[in-house]
C-alpha cells in the first residue's frame, strides 16, 4: 500500500527495512497485481472552511496546497 501511495521504491525499501531491493520488488509486484490501473488521474476539490476540509479528508482527499485563501485537495480516481 505504501508503494501504491508514493510510487517510490527506495522509500518503501527503507520503510520496510529491506537490505536488498529484490525483496521490496516482491511487494511491488503484488501491488501491481492488485491495482492494475496505473492512472495518475485525480479528482480535485476546494475547501473554504475547516468543516469542508474535514469532510474532504474523511472521504479520502489529501491536502495539496493553499491558493487564494482556499485549500486545494485531491484524490485518485
Amino acid at each position: 500500500m505504501l508503494y501504491h501511495k508514493t510510487k517510490d521504491v527506495v522509500y518503501v525499501k527503507n520503510e520496510l527495512g529491506h537490505k536488498n531491493i529484490e525483496n521490496t520488488m516482491i511487494y511491488i509486484t503484488i501491488e501491481k497485481a492488485l491495482f492494475q490501473v496505473s492512472s495518475d488521474e485525480f479528482v480535485s476539490a476546494v475547501a473554504k472552511t475547516a468543516e469542508e476540509a474535514c469532510k474532504l479528508v474523511e472521504t479520502g482527499f489529501e491536502h495539496v496546497c493553499d491558493f487564494n485563501g482556499v485549500k486545494v485537495f485531491r484524490k485518485r480516481k
